[in-house]
């Protein structure tokens, strides 16, 4: 399976803070906003990922992460020129994706929780067998969000945008999982009023064939919204307070490939001493440390 973060857009519910700076290159608390979801498809066992983002934003990401081979992950670039809607990342991606299933993660989504890494095989396994699956999160207002309905055996019913009577309190969070069908559904979606691609079209074409399955995210999952400067604010606080309480680091990407196979313990030495006058750095040192 290969991975997409969507890391595109202005930002700007985020000026002045991103006029010259990408939104998911900001910090929440102590490291870049794409290592969130960058950490949800090293989770889910995937090491072959691409980020698509701005012609002016995609440079920094490459010096950020090169090709990916220090955290022993295999990361490639594509420029969307103009922001043409998120299913628009499988037409750019359609090389990278090959013969492959996806997972679309939007690059300012932040998750967190114990069971999360169980919901992500169910998702993939899901697909497997053909299909597409998106998840639901309860939500208090849900009018605000899109809204999924579905039945006992959590194949969807309707997914609504912003609905003034919602049919249920989950709401459809930035992250997908597709079969490859994707990318020919994707090319035959025409553009939104809006001139976008929307990734709506393409759930509804999977809803429509019978297609579409939901995961339920419960009450032991966070999905942190940081789409202001008080929401940016209040996902810093939320990972230092479990960081600092817990004495384990959220979204750790090198710590995740490390337990994931994708490097060894001396590699993971390597890349804490490489940071290694700072909190992080101290924290991969640790690690690597206590199992050598």
């Amino acid at each position: 399976m290969k991975g997409i973060i969507l890391a595109g857009g202005r930002g700007t519910r985020l000026y002045p803070s991103t006029k010259v700076v990408s939104k998911q290159l900001l910090p929440v608390y102590d490291k870049p906003l794409i290592y969130y979801p960058l950490s949800v498809l090293l989770l889910a066992g995937i090491n072959e990922i691409l980020i698509i983002s701005t012609p002016e934003d995609t440079p920094n990401y490459e010096k950020l992460f090169g090709d990916g081979s220090a955290l022993g992950l295999h990361i490639m670039y594509e420029v969307q020129t103009e922001p043409r809607g998120l299913a628009d990342a499988f037409i750019i991606g359609k090389k990278f994706i090959g013969s492959d299933n996806v997972c679309l993660v939007l690059g300012d989504n932040v998750f967190y929780g114990q069971y999360f890494t169980g919901l992500l095989r169910q998702a993939i396994s899901s697909i497997e067998r053909g299909g597409a699956t998106i998840f639901g999160y309860p939500v208090a207002n849900p009018s605000e969000f899109g809204v999924v309905e579905f039945d006992r055996n959590n194949n969807v019913i309707s997914i609504e945008e912003k609905p003034e009577h919602p049919k249920s309190n989950y709401a459809v969070p930035g992250l997908y999982f597709y079969d490859n069908n994707v990318v020919g559904i994707a090319e035959s979606v025409r553009p939104s009023s809006r001139g976008e691609i929307e990734i709506t079209d393409i759930n509804n074409y999977y809803l429509s064939m019978g297609k579409l399955k939901v995961t339920l995210m419960g009450r032991g999952m966070a999905w942190l919204d940081t789409g202001s400067p008080k929401n940016m604010l209040k996902a810093s606080q939320f990972v230092q307070t479990i960081q600092e309480m817990q004495g384990f680091y959220i979204s750790c990407i090198e710590e995740l490939s490390w337990r994931r196979g994708f490097i060894d313990t001396n590699q993971l030495l390597q890349l804490g001493n490489s940071l290694g006058m700072t909190d992080y750095g101290k924290y991969l040192i640790r690690l690597a440390k206590s199992h050598l």
